[in-house]
């Protein structure tokens, strides 16, 4: 494990039913759990490796209402308020700080698509300030040859390595069942709809099952002949040495990003940079992602063929429920960084901020991060199989409204009514003739 996380303690029994059963000890699968246990609902949780093991706990940390998609933005804003009150219902530190998030550019064009996404998102109750050129330099702190920014003080950051952790053991304290190294190898289903999990330790029961598999979601779901138009991208950050502080909150410069993190250190990447590695799934579809490939947000992207081709999470192929599954065969999914983002993002902190040279990584890790063609998540129940419940394709957005998913996905559960509109997450959009969205906000 390239990654610090916080441990956490797998439940004494493993029950043979339950009401509902999460997939996935990311922070939707164990913010969803807290959720469900704290409604009262009898909820499991499995993960074929450790909670937060692997996109959870190697994102950025950014916990950002600012330049969402619209459709996301609702989430984004109920994410930030159970973001400031999970702490105290645990008991527990997530890391969450209310110290907002300030983007610099040196472009005209970002300044004039903030502000017009300014006035759509104040119409939705959020809002930000937009900076002149002066303004940005001196709230960045830099001499940067900014046209301006835009800062959002509402805006915060979390601990990766704490938040999921957290909210797993918050969840089990309220009743739910948390086992780790236990794999769901596929469904039960009887009648047509979902009544349970085939596990590496057998049958668990349930009414109802919830997939947060994160880059494992769609290999998962076309196992029971499910279409999730997905596709992983290789993530590179690191950790600095403990450094001045010269960034409070969070910063996204054109090719720097970085987060202060509590113990005086920093997380940084270098934005859009990435790589696909091809395969059977994400070349099954290539063309609901022409979209994507055709806007901005590819264009730094990397492709390459390797292994990942016949083994991983987006390989082809099937497997028997009482054999081993692929989720066994790869417990974390733990990709080294890319040396050159690492080169990369040292020498533009240097640049931009002179006081941190000599800073060096303390040490850097690399993420699969699941990515739908609009990058808007998929937060919806089978037509195919009732009773099964897919949040997935958080397009690198997971950590942040990963608590407003959750709200959503058990409100969907107890069959009430959600506080937004969810036809934005279903998961038809992507089959049902409707037009394919080019990404909009990051």
């Amino acid at each position: 494990m390239r990654v610090k996380i916080d441990a956490v303690s797998n439940s004494t029994s493993f029950p043979k039913e339950v009401d509902v059963v999460v997939i996935g000890g990311g922070i939707i699968g164990t913010a969803t759990a807290y959720e469900l246990a704290k409604q009262g609902v009898s909820v499991a949780l499995l993960e074929k490796g450790v909670i937060a093991g692997e996109q959870s706990s190697r994102n950025w940390g950014w916990v950002r209402q600012q330049n969402r998609d619209l459709y996301e933005l609702p989430m984004a804003m109920n994410s930030l308020q159970r973001w400031g009150e999970l702490g105290e219902e645990i008991g527990l530190d997530l890391g969450f700080r209310r110290s907002g998030i300030l983007y610099c550019t040196n472009k005209e064009s970002d300044l004039e698509k903030w502000e017009t996404w300014g006035k759509k998102a104040q119409a939705l109750g959020f809002t930000s300030q937009m900076l002149s050129a002066q303004e940005a330099s001196t709230r960045s702190g830099t001499r940067g040859d900014w046209k301006g920014g835009v800062w959002s003080s509402t805006d915060g950051r979390a601990e990766p390595s704490k938040a999921a952790p957290a909210l797993a053991i918050g969840a089990q304290r309220l009743g739910a069942n948390i086992q780790q190294q236990c794999a769901v190898r596929g469904l039960e289903i009887s009648a047509g709809r979902v009544t349970g999990v085939w596990t590496e330790r057998g049958l668990m029961k349930a009414n109802k099952v919830i997939c947060c598999g994160g880059a494992w979601s769609a290999r998962f779901c076309q196992r029971h002949g499910i279409e999730l138009p997905a596709a992983n991208i290789l993530g590179t950050a690191f950790k600095t040495t403990s450094a001045p502080e010269v960034v409070k909150g969070c910063l996204s410069m054109p090719n720097l990003a970085m987060r202060r993190r509590l113990d005086g250190s920093y997380t940084v990447a270098v934005p859009g940079l990435g790589r696909m590695d091809l395969a059977p799934q994400n070349l099954r579809y290539v063309t609901k992602f022409l979209p994507m490939y055709r806007s901005k947000v590819a264009k730094k992207l990397k492709f390459r063929i390797n292994g990942s081709f016949f083994n991983g999470p987006e390989a082809a192929g099937s497997w028997a429920f009482d054999q081993t599954s692929p989720f066994e065969k790869i417990r974390v999914l733990d990709p080294a960084a890319d040396a050159q983002i690492l080169r990369l993002g040292l020498a533009e902190i240097e640049r931009v901020f002179p006081a941190l040279k000599g800073i060096a990584v303390d040490h850097a890790w690399g993420g699969w991060i699941d990515t739908t063609p609009d990058l808007v998540p998929v937060i919806d129940e089978s037509e195919k199989i009732p009773g099964f419940i897919i949040a997935s394709g958080f397009s690198g957005h997971g950590f942040g409204i990963g608590p407003g998913a959750a709200r959503l996905i058990t409100q969907q559960v107890m069959n009430e009514k959600p506080y937004t509109d969810m036809s934005a997450y279903r998961l038809s959009r992507f089959s049902d003739g409707s037009k394919i969205r080019q990404p909009q906000m990051m």
